[in-house]
């Protein structure tokens, strides 16, 4: 199907959030989150520095792709305003991806004025980085729905099917536990790395290692139990309404699903390198697009207009 200019657009805004998304998990990985010091918007108290060191490169990077990705959406929102009716689904859309891309910009400025970076090893940290990333997932939920939106689907209303809708809700309630658990564990990948597979599983045994450490052994466990669910119900749902688009998408889903368990076990063998847990990264945004997409496919159908 051709896409319009804004539908386009809209998909290249999704696109480019996932970018800005893995960066800063290079940020992290890289331990580059102090680059700027505890400055913020500036960097280092410079508008624009003159970094002397790549740590301060890669931080000031991702703010001024951060500060873009802003940028995106309010032209986003403009769009979608002089397309869209009032009360609108595109306009709604387009209203929420705003609020918390603005909400992510407040919660990586407190990661930095309160110096919850680099080499913090606090809870607060850990909590913190679990409710960035449950936002990150709130906004590229309605950025992708609005992309959705806009790719003819405009027409397309909500129906009754509370069943699928259950199913469907307990797949994405599970996602957003095991990404969060991802996240916090990536981080303590980062701050407790293990010199050899042999270490690591010692580290994770000790009954007194960090919590950050314990969860190594966790998150594997819950990322396995929700990949078997939502390739149960992938075949259950294929069968409620196999159309195209619900079809190619259950097939991306196992598809990915299948990539990311194979990636998590590369992961875990080469001890966590920056950049698998970069393509691990990417692979759970594209899993949870996915399946927002799937859902907005399954819970609509398009309206049937009468005329004569």
């Amino acid at each position: 199907m051709k896409l319009n200019r804004f539908a386009k657009f809209a998909w290249f805004v999704v696109a480019y959030h996932v970018f800005v998304i893995l960066w800063g998990a290079f940020v992290r990985a890289s331990g580059s989150g102090a680059g700027c010091g505890s400055h913020w918007p500036t960097c280092n108290g410079q508008v624009i520095p003159r970094p002397e060191q790549i740590e301060t490169l890669i931080e000031f990077f991702h703010r001024v792709t951060s500060g873009l990705a802003g940028v995106f959406v309010i032209v986003l929102l403009v769009w979608a305003f002089r397309r869209y009716p009032k009360a609108s689904f595109g306009r709604w859309m387009a209203v929420l991806s705003l609020i918390f891309v603005i909400v992510e910009g407040g919660i990586g400025a407190a990661l930095v004025r309160f110096e919850l970076v680099a080499g913090d090893t606090s809870a607060i940290r850990g909590l913190v980085v679990a409710l960035h990333l449950v936002n990150t997932l709130v906004l590229l939920t309605f950025l992708t729905l609005a992309a959705w939106h806009a790719s003819g689907r405009e027409h397309a209303v909500r129906v009754k099917r509370p069943g699928t809708a259950w199913m469907l809700g307990i797949g994405l309630a599970g996602l957003v536990i095991v990404s969060t658990a991802g996240a916090v564990t990536a981080l303590g990948d980062t701050l407790f790395p293990a010199e050899s597979l042999q270490a690591g599983v010692l580290q994770d045994l000790d009954p007194t290692a960090h919590f950050l450490i314990r969860l190594r052994v966790i998150h594997p466990m819950i990322a396995v139990a929700v990949s078997v669910y939502l390739l149960a119900i992938a075949g259950v749902l294929l069968e409620t309404k196999a159309n195209v688009r619900v079809s190619s998408s259950i097939r991306a889903l196992r598809i990915v699903i299948a990539l990311q368990l194979v990636g998590g076990l590369v992961n875990v063998i080469l001890l966590a390198p920056v950049w698998m847990q970069i393509i691990h990264l990417l692979l759970a945004d594209l899993l949870w697009i996915i399946l927002i997409e799937l859902a907005a496919e399954l819970l609509t159908e398009e309206q049937v207009v009468e005329t004569g």
